[in-house]
C-alpha cells in the first residue's frame, strides 16, 4: 500500500509508516520532526550496490507513495507535513528537481486538502492524477481506531476514486458507492486502473477503463488483496495479500472486516494476469511482505519487507517472479518502503527514515539505479 509498542510495540514502531501510507493502510496521523540537515544526499552503506547518487526530496513530515509520471520528469506523492498546513494525508505533486529543502516551498497540492487521501497515480498523459480520498465523506479527518494489543488498519467506507489536474482541479468522480475504493493504480498501457474495494463484502482486486467503466473483478480468495502495480508490458498485476489460511484466521479477518478493519503484519506477495487468472505466490517469508513494484525488465519485483526479524527494519528486497532469487537492496536500520522505477527504468525513488536527523521523519529520496 498502501499510520505507523514489550515485542507488540516494536512491531508496531517497526511498522508506523506502512501504516501512514500502505496505499489503503490509513492509521493514526503521527507528524515527523522537521529534519535541519543541511545536505541533500543520503551516504548510502556501501552494501547498496544497485543505488548511486541517492538524493534526500522532502525534509520533514511522513511523505511516502511517490510515484513517477510517465515522461520521467514528475512525481505525485502524499504527505502530512503540518507546515504545509496538512492535519492527515494529502496528495502534491512536484517536479524531480524541486527543492523542498527551502521552508517556503510548497509542492503543488493536488488533493482538497479535506479529509484523508491515499494512493495517488500519474494518467495517461500527465495531465491529470487519479487518487483516493473520503473528503465527500466530511471535511475532518476521519476517525481512526484506538491503538489497541492488535494492530490493525482501518478501511474508512468514505474513500472513493477521483481526477484531477495538475493544479488541483477536480476534473472526475470514477467511483460512487458507499464503500471502501481506493489504491488505483494505471496500466503502463494506459487503458486500464487497478483498485482494491469491498465491494464484494470481501476487499479484493478490480479492474476498470480509464474512464470508470467496465469494472471486473480480479481477485476472489478470502483475504486482503490490494497495493496492486501493472507489470511494464501492462499484462499482470503484483499485489500484497494478508490471506487467513486457518479457521481461527479467517474468523477474525471477518469480525475485523466488519468494523472496518484489517490487520497487515502478515503479507506476502502474489502475481497475476491482468483478469486474475495464473495466480501464483511468489513469497512465504513471513512478516509484512508489501509495496511491491516490477523491475523494469518485468521478471523480477522489488518490496519492503521485515522478513528477517518481523519486526524492524523494514528494507527493500528484490525476487524473481518464480520466487527465487530473494536479493537485498538496501541496509539501512530503519524504515525504507514504496520503491518505484521511473519508467525508463534508470531511477528509483522510495520513501525512508534514513537521514533524518534523529528524528522520525519519514522523506522520499531517489537514486541513479545501478544493474
Amino acid at each position: 500500500m498502501s499510520k505507523f509498542n514489550t515485542k507488540m510495540k516494536k512491531l508496531i514502531t517497526g511498522i508506523s509508516v506502512l501504516a501512514l501510507f500502505a496505499c489503503g493502510g490509513n492509521g493514526e496521523n503521527k507528524q515527523g520532526e522537521m529534519y535541519s540537515g543541511e545536505t541533500k544526499k543520503s551516504e548510502e552503506p556501501k552494501e547498496e550496490k544497485h543505488l548511486a547518487n541517492i538524493k534526500q526530496l522532502t525534509f520533514g513530515g511522513n511523505n511516502a507513495e511517490a510515484y513517477w509520471s510517465f515522461d520521467n520528469t514528475k512525481l505525485v506523492f502524499q504527505s502530512d507535513y503540518s507546515n504545509w498546513g496538512n492535519k492527515c494525508d494529502q496528495i502534491y505533486m512536484m517536479p524531480i528537481d524541486q527543492d523542498l529543502n527551502d521552508t517556503n516551498t510548497i509542492p503543488q497540492l493536488i488533493s482538497t486538502g479535506k479529509g484523508r487521501t491515499t494512493c495517488s497515480y500519474f494518467m495517461p498523459g500527465d495531465t491529470t492524477i487519479i487518487y483516493a480520498s473520503t473528503h465527500l465523506g466530511g471535511d475532518a479527518c476521519p476517525v481512526d481506531p484506538p491503538r489497541g494489543e492488535k494492530y490493525v488498519w482501518p478501511i474508512h467506507s468514505t474513500y472513493d476514486i477521483f481526477v484531477a489536474d495538475l493544479k488541483g482541479n477536480m476534473k472526475q468522480q470514477l467511483t460512487f458507492r458507499d464503500g471502501y475504493d481506493a489504491e488505483a493504480t494505471v496500466s503502463p498501457k494506459g487503458d486500464l486502473i487497478v483498485f482494491t474495494s469491498d465491494r464484494s463484502g470481501d476487499l479484493e482486486l478490480y479492474t476498470m477503463k480509464i474512464d470508470g467503466s467496465d469494472v471486473k473483478q480480479v481477485t476472489t480468495e478470502l483475504g486482503y488483496d490490494g497495493g496492486a502495480f501493472f507489470s511494464p508490458d501492462g499484462t499482470k498485476l503484483i499485489f500484497r495479500s494478508s490471506r487467513p489460511r486457518t479457521e481461527l484466521e479467517k474468523k477474525e479477518y471477518k469480525e475485523l472486516l466488519a468494523k472496518g478493519l484489517v490487520q497487515p503484519t502478515n503479507m506476502e506477495l502474489f502475481v497475476c494476469n491482468v483478469d486474475g487468472s495464473d495466480m501464483k505466490q511468489i513469497t512465504n517469508l513471513g512478516g509484512a511482505n508489501w509495496a511491491p513494484f516490477f523491475h523494469p525488465g518485468g521478471e523480477k519485483v522489488i518490496f519492503s519487507s521485515n522478513h528477517k526479524t518481523k519486526s524492524f527494519p523494514f528494507n527493500l528486497f528484490m525476487i524473481n517472479l518464480d520466487g527465487s532469487g530473494l536479493e537485498q537492496i538496501t541496509y539501512d536500520k530503519a524504515f525504507d518502503s514504496f520503491p518505484m522505477f521511473s519508467p525508463d527504468g534508470t531511477k528509483l525513488v522510495f520513501s525512508s527514515n534514513r537521514d533524518n536527523g534523529g528524528g522520525r521523519a519519514t522523506n522520499m529520496f531517489y537514486a541513479d539505479w545501478v544493474e
